[in-house]
C-alpha cells in the first residue's frame, strides 16, 4: 500500500497556506534583503558536488523482463513418473487382471498410511492404521470378488476392527481418533473398490481404461486450458490456481474423449453416453481433487507424501481418482449394464 503523506509537500502551487500566513499589504512591504557577509562569490563556502547524483525524472528506465508461468514442480520427473506407473498399469490391467487388483490393493494401503501419518503430525490424531491397511486390501478384493455386496460387508467389519483396535490405547481422544478411522476406511479403500468392480466385468479391462484416460484427460485439459487462457478464479480460498476458464476446458477435453471411448471400447456404448460420461468425470474430478485440497489446507500442508517425485504422494494421484470410480461404474452400470 502507498504511503500517502499526512499533508502536501511544500513547494510550488502548494505553498500557497504558507505564504497566507505572512503579513502583507501597503502597510506591510516587504523590505529587500540584507546582504549577507558572504554573499559575494569568492566569501560563499565551498560546497562538495553529490557523490551519487539521483538520475533525473525523464530518464527511460529499463522495461521489467516479463515473468514465465511455472508449473511450480519438476516436470521432467513428473512426466517419468506418470509413464513409469501407466506401464505398471496398462500391463497388469491387460496381462493378469488379479495382478491390478493386488496394484490397487497396494496404492490403498500407502494412501491409508500417508493420511494417517498427516493426521498425526499435523492434528495429533492416531488413526488405527493396521486395522485400516488390512482392512482396505480385504475391501479392495471383495469388491472384485463379490462385488458391491462384499465392499459394503468388508467397510463394515474395517470400521468394527478400528473401533476395537483403538480400544487397546487410553479413551482420551478415541472419538477423534475412530471418526478419522472410519472417514479414512471410506475415502480411501472403500472409493477405490468400485475400480475393482469395474475389472470384474468381461469387459473390465477397457472399463477400466476408459475411466483413467477420462480422468487424466479432464485433469490435463483443465490444467493446459488454465495455464493458457484461465483469468477468473474457480475456488481461491480452496486452491488459488484452479480456473473456471481451466474447468470449462477440462469438460471439452473429457466429453470428447468420453464420446470417443464410449464408441469403440465400450461394448454397447454409444457416442452420447460418452458425452454425459465424460462430463460427470471432468465434475467428480474437479470435486475430488479440491476436496483434496480443502483437506491439505486445513492440515496445513502442500503434498500427502513425496514418494512420487514430482507429484508429491499416492494420495496426491488419487485424489481426483477416488471420487470418480463409483460415478463412472455407476454410469457404465446404466448405460451397458454390469456384463
Amino acid at each position: 500500500m502507498p504511503i500517502v503523506p499526512d499533508g502536501p509537500a511544500y513547494g510550488g502551487d502548494q505553498d500557497d497556506h504558507r505564504g497566507a500566513a505572512r503579513l502583507s499589504g501597503p502597510l506591510f512591504r516587504e523590505q529587500p534583503p540584507q546582504a549577507r557577509p558572504y554573499d559575494t562569490p569568492q566569501a560563499r563556502p565551498h560546497r562538495a558536488a553529490p557523490q551519487n547524483p539521483e538520475p533525473m525524472p525523464d530518464a527511460p528506465q529499463p522495461a521489467p523482463q516479463p515473468q514465465k508461468k511455472s508449473a511450480g514442480r519438476d516436470l521432467s520427473a513428473a512426466i517419468g513418473v506418470a509413464f513409469g506407473l501407466g506401464v505398471v498399469i496398462i500391463a497388469s490391467l491387460f496381462v493378469v487382471k488379479a495382478v491390478f487388483v493386488g496394484v490397487v490393493a497396494v496404492a490403498v494401503v500407502v494412501g491409508v498410511w500417508e493420511l494417517a501419518r498427516r493426521l498425526r503430525e499435523r492434528k495429533g490424531i492416531n488413526v488405527p492404521v493396521v486395522p485400516l491397511a488390512v482392512g482396505g486390501a480385504a475391501m479392495v478384493v471383495a469388491g472384485y470378488v463379490r462385488g458391491a455386496e462384499g465392499a459394503w460387508v468388508a467397510m463394515a467389519l474395517t470400521a468394527l476392527a478400528v473401533l476395537g483396535w483403538r480400544m487397546t490405547e487410553p479413551p482420551e481422544g478415541y472419538l477423534k481418533d475412530v471418526t478419522a478411522g472410519i472417514f479414512a476406511a471410506f475415502y480411501v479403500p472403500f472409493l477405490a473398490t468400485f475400480v475393482a468392480m469395474m475389472l470384474a466385468a468381461e469387459d473390465g479391462a477397457w472399463r477400466v481404461l476408459t475411466f483413467l484416460v477420462l480422468t487424466v484427460v479432464s485433469d490435463t485439459g483443465a490444467y493446459a486450458v488454465g495455464w493458457r487462457f484461465g483469468r477468473t478464479k474457480l475456488a481461491p480460498r480452496i486452491s488459488p490456481g484452479k480456473t473456471r476458464e481451466g474447468m470449462l476446458g477440462g469438460i471439452g477435453f473429457a466429453m470428447a474423449c468420453g464420446a470417443l471411448c464410449m464408441q469403440f471400447l465400450i461394448d454397447h456404448g454409444t457416442w452420447w453416453q460418452g458425452l454425459i460420461l465424460g462430463l460427470a468425470v471432468a465434475v467428480s474430478a474437479t470435486l475430488g481433487d479440491l476436496g483434496e485440497s480443502m483437506i491439505k489446507r486445513d492440515l496445513g500442508i502442500k503434498d500427502m507424501g513425496t514418494l512420487l517425485p514430482g507429484h508429491g504422494g499416492i494420495m496426491d494421484r488419487l485424489d481426483s481418482l477416488l471420487p470418480t470410480a463409483p460415478v463412472v461404474w455407476l454410469l457404465l452400470v446404466l448405460f451397458v449394464g454390469q456384463g
